[in-house]
């Protein structure tokens, strides 16, 4: 009789099997794992704008900045000589993620000030709802962040009092 080599149709079948159903285990685990890592960058880049925002009154003494763009750099890369238009506080991808441009680890910002500068909001949305992130996050000027999950996509928060009635992050 001559032996045989390799494997058999069946044999095959099953570790095709056994593969699809690791990767049916593994995938949606790793998506959940990514807009979590999304949502943790986006408080992170809320926070760090609150914490420019101080940083910028304090130092130009002409109240919050006027834009994002004015906490971040003209441009990515060059920051030689911080001014109160191009203050450097934070990155220029953070300060260029708006709607209208990319998106940052997933999420848009926006910037609105209020009151002669002397109040702001900011907020922080999913560029793409379910698949980027779930949750919305903003915050006042009093640093505290709050989230709500939209029911669909949605824009950042831009008003104050539509932040403030949102639940506070613990």
């Amino acid at each position: 009789m001559r032996k045989q080599k390799g494997f058999s149709l069946i044999e095959l079948l099953i570790v095709v099997a056994i593969i699809l159903i690791i990767a049916a285990i593994a995938i949606p685990n790793l998506l959940r794992a990514r807009m979590a890592a999304n949502e943790s960058s986006a408080v992170s880049s809320v926070r760090t704008i609150n914490t420019a925002q101080v940083t910028y009154q304090s130092t130009y003494q002409t109240g919050y900045s006027s834009s994002l763009g004015a906490l971040g750099p003209a441009s990515a890369g060059s920051c030689s000589a911080p001014t109160a238009t191009n203050a450097c506080l934070i990155d220029f991808s953070l300060s260029s993620a708006t709607v209208s441009t990319s998106p940052k680890s997933g999420y848009y910002f926006t910037y609105t000030p209020a009151n002669s500068n002397t109040s702001y909001t900011t907020g922080g949305s999913a560029a793409m709802f379910n698949q980027t992130g779930i949750r919305d996050f903003c915050s006042n000027e009093d640093g505290v962040l709050h989230q709500n999950v939209p029911s669909a996509q949605s824009t950042p928060v831009t008003s104050s009092s539509t932040c403030s009635g949102w639940t506070t992050l613990q």
